[in-house]
């Protein structure tokens, strides 16, 4: 998830310096101007935006990044600890953001989890669902159940919930909102499959219908030479050695077997079971080994990462990938060698032509919980309800502290956001062109609707808006999801709690044994295996997560 998150950054930051260096060109301005002297006060009414008097300070702890440090490099007069957000939090809240240590990457986590095994917490730090059941266990967080009801602001309460309680379910233990959850969009993991639209007219192929329409176009780029090259060069479904990548994973490919190997869902009589142990999977796998053995897969896929595979994409040498919606800016990297590459979203496809369900896993897997002898548990509420309402709400400056157009939101030790804003942004696009009125759209909208203009109008420049059409355009991947909506086909997790006692123990060795399994049916091992790594998952402490995890359902339903 990390990988995808860096590369989805370092897009955003490789058009914005384009755009800059395009304001350059006009003008001597092409950073932001300085805004250390912008002053705030307090004008809110509400007790989740109060200041304190006299002001508190709060530690945080923080993982950089080379591209966090790329971006206080190019901004004037802003560091980790003075810039725009910090001071506008000790203006308006009265709350002074300290950090007590820093550090990137393996180190972050090895400094992470001792801190949180040793006890020796800031006021407030970002742990995962399995270090909040640990410290709640050993009793040195606090209850928030209160210090949110009372100081969450409306909006706050709107946006965090946007996709329902489950991610505050999963912040509950024993009936007590231990931390609070910093919430995804889960409706962003949304599955489509990429294609190129050139290979396709080139060999005549019509758009998939089915499952075996998506096998034919898979034999015919590997076996038809798309690429009019006269080399066997082409291969017909990009995955990755980390099988449930956001983009060139199988998830999607699965979904349409009715597998869904990441999630718990609801069987027949009403019981959750895991998605990954199913019979739907198996028969997936097994299509899977007979596209490998066509060599339609990668002979190496099983060493490659996803930076390798994006560089056969890049190459020119696949041309079918599933993926998220950003999947338009991974796969624009194959224009550079082809300025006629030319790709298009399309939605899963099942075996037979009715609609298939599309998994949408549970996307929230951090929280914010607060040290113990903490006396104002309440100021990470505060600190979100600014964060949003800054960005969000009535009293907004998107350009300021959200994206100038650099991601100045990043500053900010919280950054919360609505989790349909990008799939709102769309709408509201789609509003505008149907009605020809463009004064609706918010600031988010607008820029990415300057992109798409960009792109459009065919100047030198257009490649700076092509993925964001093919993402946020009439025919766009989001287009695609206003489908699933409309036509209820979107899957959320049916298991939304806190993590059981035994996945603590055991769901890192389930979920490696898991992806082991499946890597080596795909390889060529005897297919019945898939039997024995369901045996030996109930062994290992799948059978004992089952009945946890239908006791919480029994109480949750």
């Amino acid at each position: 998830m990390f990988k995808w998150a860096k590369f989805i950054i370092l897009t955003l930051l490789f058009i914005v310096i384009l755009m800059a260096c395009e304001k350059e060109n006009n003008t001597t301005d092409n950073i932001d101007n300085p805004i250390e002297h912008s002053e705030y006060s307090n004008d809110y009414k509400e007790i989740g935006l109060s200041q304190y008097d006299p002001p508190i300070e709060v530690s945080f702890v923080r993982e950089t990044s080379n591209d966090l440090e790329d971006l206080i490099n190019i901004l004037p007069d802003e560091t980790l600890e003075n810039n725009r957000w910090s001071r506008m939090y000790e203006q308006i809240l009265g709350i002074s953001i300290h950090y007590d240590w820093t550090a990137q990457g393996d180190l972050y986590s090895q400094k992470q989890s001792f801190s949180v095994s040793s006890g020796q917490l800031p006021d407030i730090t970002r742990v995962s669902a399995e270090q909040l059941r640990i410290l709640s266990n050993a009793g040195l967080i606090q209850e928030l159940t209160d210090a949110y009801k009372d100081y969450a602001t409306p909006l706050t309460k709107e946006i965090l919930e946007q996709e329902g309680h489950a991610p505050f379910d999963t912040a509950t233990i024993d009936g007590k909102l231990m931390a609070i959850p910093e919430t995804t969009s889960s409706i962003e993991g949304a599955m489509y499959i990429w294609l190129r639209t050139d290979w396709m007219e080139q060999l005549n192929l019509q758009p998939p219908q089915t499952i075996d329409d998506v096998l034919e176009i898979s034999r015919a780029f590997t076996l038809m030479d798309p690429d009019q090259n006269g080399l066997n060069d082409t291969l017909g479904l990009a995955i990755t050695n980390y099988l449930w990548d956001p983009i060139m994973g199988i998830k999607g490919f699965m979904a349409g077997y009715e597998a869904y190997p990441e999630i718990w869902i609801a069987d027949e009589e009403g019981n959750l079971v895991f998605g990954g142990i199913q019979p739907e999977v198996k028969t997936a796998l097994e299509t899977l080994q007979q596209m490998y053995k066509n060599g339609q897969l990668d002979s190496e896929f099983s060493f490659k990462n996803g930076e390798k595979v994006k560089q056969q994409i890049a190459s020119g040498n696949i041309g079918m990938v599933y993926g998220e919606q950003w999947g338009s800016f991974l796969v624009q990297e194959s224009q550079k060698l082809n300025a006629n590459a030319d790709w298009k979203a399309y939605p899963i496809v099942a075996l037979s032509d009715e609609l298939p369900k599309v998994p949408l896993k549970l996307n929230t897997w951090q929280y914010f919980v607060v040290r113990k002898e903490f006396a104002q548990p309440e100021a990470i509420i505060k600190l979100i309800n600014l964060h949003l309402e800054k960005n969000w709400g009535g009293t907004g400056e998107f350009e300021t502290f959200y994206s100038s157009p650099h991601p100045v939101w990043k500053l900010s030790p919280v950054t919360p956001y609505p989790a349909k804003k990008n799939f709102e942004a769309y709408q509201q696009l789609e509003a505008a062109r149907r009605t020809g009125n463009w004064t609706e759209l918010n600031a988010e909208a607008q820029s990415i609707q300057k992109l798409i203009k960009k792109y459009q109008s065919g100047g030198e420049d257009k490649e700076h808006g092509w993925g964001w059409e093919k993402t946020y355009g009439t025919d766009g991947a989001f287009s695609i999801l206003d489908q699933y909506e409309q036509n209820n086909q979107l899957l959320y997790e049916a298991f939304t709690g806190a993590p059981t006692e035994t996945m603590i123990e055991r769901k890192s060795l389930l979920h490696d044994l898991q992806h082991e399994a499946y890597i080596n049916i795909i390889l060529g091992n005897s297919i019945d295996e898939f039997d024995q790594f369901v045996d030996t998952w109930h062994e290992l402490g799948g059978a004992k997560i089952t009945k946890e995890v239908n006791e919480w359902y029994k109480l949750n339903k």
